[in-house]
C-alpha cells in the first residue's frame, strides 16, 4: 500500500505552521522585529536550523525580513497569518459551543441536586475509618 504524499512545507503557510518550532519563532517574532542570533539564543536552537526555518517562514510569507548592513531583522507578518486565524476560527466557535453545552448540563445537574460521583465526598465507601 503506498501513502499519501504529503504536501511540502514551503507550498503554504498551513504546512510552514505544522512544524512546532517554526510556530515558536512566529511567536517570537510576533511582539517585535529581532535579528538570527537573538531567535538563535532565545529558542536554543542551532544558527543553521533557524535560518532554515526562516527561509521556509519566508517562502510563504509569514515573516518579513529587513536587511540592514550585513545583518538580517525578522518579523511575523501578521496579514499572512490572517487566513490561519480565520480557519482555526471556526473551530473555536464550536469549542465554544459545546463547552456551553457542557456548563448547561452541570448547571442543570447541580439545580436537581444530583451529587458528583467525583467530589471526593464519603459516602459509606471504604475511603472512611471503620473504628
Amino acid at each position: 500500500m503506498r501513502g499519501v504524499a504529503r504536501a511540502a512545507t514551503t507550498s503554504d503557510a498551513f504546512n510552514a505552521v505544522a512544524e512546532p518550532r517554526r510556530r515558536e519563532i512566529l511567536d517570537y517574532l510576533a511582539s517585535e522585529e529581532r535579528p538570527v542570533g537573538d531567535i538563535v539564543i532565545h529558542l536554543r536552537l542551532e544558527q543553521p536550523s533557524v535560518s532554515k526555518h526562516l527561509r521556509v517562514l519566508r517562502d510563504v510569507g509569514l515573516v518579513r525580513v529587513r536587511r540592514e548592513g550585513r545583518k538580517m531583522f525578522y518579523r511575523t507578518n501578521a496579514e499572512a497569518i490572517r487566513p490561519l486565524h480565520e480557519w482555526t476560527g471556526e473551530f473555536e466557535r464550536f469549542w465554544r459551543h459545546q463547552l456551553s453545552q457542557v456548563k448547561e448540563r452541570a448547571e442543570a445537574k447541580a439545580k436537581l441536586g444530583v451529587a458528583d460521583p467525583n467530589s471526593g465526598g464519603n459516602h459509606g465507601g471504604n475511603g472512611g475509618s471503620n473504628n
